[in-house]
This record gives structure tokens, C-alpha cells and sequence, in this order.
């Protein structure tokens, strides 16, 4: 695997940019209060990028170091792809995900996950995985269309370039001191992990033995999200102190998406 880029080199690399872009999107049906896009510029990251900070530093208290005030910028946003949905009333971006594709991945080292999760045992699916992160919709637009729309935006990204597989965590807040996260890894360590095959481990471990799990607390609406299409929780959570959450790591074959989403993306899949 090659070593990560460095700073001087990253600021090199600017705004990654693919071509095509624009057409790619063209199969995503929006909503008439929504629209779709693939950024295009630095100026449509950045607004993605003050989304991020607001969301992630009110809700979560995320300790976010970066070198321009109210903005959420690391390392791996110059290597992705960045969906947007845009509110057409305001103009104003009020959703966004993050894709690494695979080759960036290789490019600069391995993907975000990799920095809480040993991910061994998916080495034989980086060819064709890609990595969702940073998703983020703004809490006035809840309403189950804009996370629907980003959805089929990463459905048809996905079959336009041929990938099969996607990886990505979904959070769980710490602020109660991880009973939430011990409960909801018993909840989906029942009923959606991983064959032994396709699992990694934690780097971060909680000491989820010491634990007392809270009985009431229900699953957070990313994961949900991830579990309704079809994907599996691949580890025990890891705990990402910058976020003060706990991590769960998400797998999804494209074949093995729940029938009724992958009719309503457009997905005719095979294993």
C-alpha cells in the first residue's frame, strides 16, 4: 500500500475533479424542493464543508481542527467526490456525502475508515469499494427526501463506474458514555453482522463488558439508513475521540441491496 501524501503534497493536489460529472447525475429523478449535484468547484465544497462543521460541532461537540474557521476539512475531502443536495428555494447546500473511490484510496494510502478499523479481510474487494463518509443533513431538512435523494445519487455513482462494494461508519454519540452505542451493537450484532469473512476489528475498542447498555435507545437514523438498503455491521464499534462518538463499521454489496431500494435506484445487480 503506498504511503499517505503528505500536507505539501496535498495542497498540491487541489480540488479532485472527474470528468463527466454533470451526465452522471442526469438518471437521479429530484425532488421539486431538492436537486442533486456532484461539486464542481471548491466553492461548492466549501459550502458542503460549512454544513459539515455546524451539524457536526453543534450535535456532536466535535472537536474540528481546521485551518479556515467554520469549515470541516481533513485530509481525505481533495481525493472524494462530494454529493450535494441543494435546497432550490434558498440555493442553500442542506445535504452532502462524501465518495473516496478506490483508486484515490490507493493513491493516497487506504481509505478514512482504516485510520479506527483493521479491514484486512476486504483487501480482496478494494478494486471495485468504495468509501461513503461525512454524512450530514441540515436538522431543517429531516424529512426522509434529501437522505433518499443522496442515496440514489450514491446508487447511480456506483453503477456508472462499475464499483460493487461500499464501506462507511455510522456514528453514535459518546456524551452518555457509550450506553447508547453498547446497546445498539447488541441490537445489530443479533440481527445484521457480517459473516466472519467480510468483518474487521477496532482499533479504538469500547470496553463494551463494562458497559451498561441503555435498553432504550434506538438505532440513529445513518445506520438505519445503511441497514435498510442492506448493509451489514462489520466490527464492534470504535471509539473516534475527535467526535466523541462511536464508530460502527458499515458494509454494502451492491447485490446484496434490499429489493425494494435497488427497484427504486434503478440497480439491476449481480454478485
Amino acid at each position: 500500500m503506498n504511503a499517505p501524501l503528505s500536507n505539501r503534497q496535498l495542497a498540491v493536489v487541489g480540488f479532485y475533479q472527474r470528468q463527466n460529472l454533470p451526465g452522471l447525475m442526469q438518471a437521479v429523478v429530484a425532488e421539486d424542493r431538492y436537486q442533486l449535484a456532484l461539486a464542481q468547484s471548491k466553492d461548492d465544497l466549501r459550502m458542503a464543508q460549512r454544513l459539515r462543521f455546524d451539524v457536526f460541532t453543534q450535535e456532536y461537540q466535535a472537536r474540528i481542527d481546521s485551518r479556515l474557521p467554520g469549515i470541516d476539512e481533513d485530509f481525505y475531502d481533495a481525493f472524494c467526490d462530494h454529493l450535494l443536495v441543494r435546497d432550490t428555494r434558498s440555493d442553500e447546500v442542506v445535504g452532502t456525502y462524501r465518495i473516496l473511490p478506490p483508486h484515490q484510496a490507493q493513491a493516497i494510502g487506504g481509505y478514512y475508515s482504516e485510520t479506527e478499523f483493521f479491514i484486512n479481510r476486504l483487501d480482496r474487494m478494494r478494486d471495485a469499494m468504495v468509501e461513503l463518509g461525512r454524512s450530514c443533513v441540515h436538522p431543517d431538512h429531516r424529512n426522509g427526501a434529501v437522505i433518499m435523494l443522496l442515496w440514489s445519487g450514491i446508487a447511480s455513482y456506483m453503477r456508472h463506474y462499475g464499483y460493487r462494494y461500499l464501506i462507511g461508519c455510522a456514528s453514535v454519540t459518546m456524551r452518555d458514555g457509550g450506553r447508547s452505542a453498547a446497546q445498539i451493537w447488541n441490537i445489530v450484532a443479533g440481527s445484521a453482522l457480517a459473516p466472519a469473512e467480510d468483518q474487521g476489528f477496532p482499533k479504538h475498542p469500547l470496553p463494551l463488558d463494562r458497559i451498561v447498555p441503555d435498553e432504550a435507545a434506538q438505532l440513529p437514523p445513518l445506520l438505519k439508513g445503511y441497514l435498510r438498503v442492506g448493509a451489514k455491521v462489520c466490527s464492534p464499534p470504535s471509539w473516534d475521540p475527535d467526535f466523541n462518538s462511536a464508530d460502527f463499521l458499515m458494509l454494502l454489496r451492491l447485490a446484496d441491496t434490499n429489493p425494494r431500494y435497488a427497484r427504486h435506484f434503478g440497480l439491476g445487480v449481480t454478485s
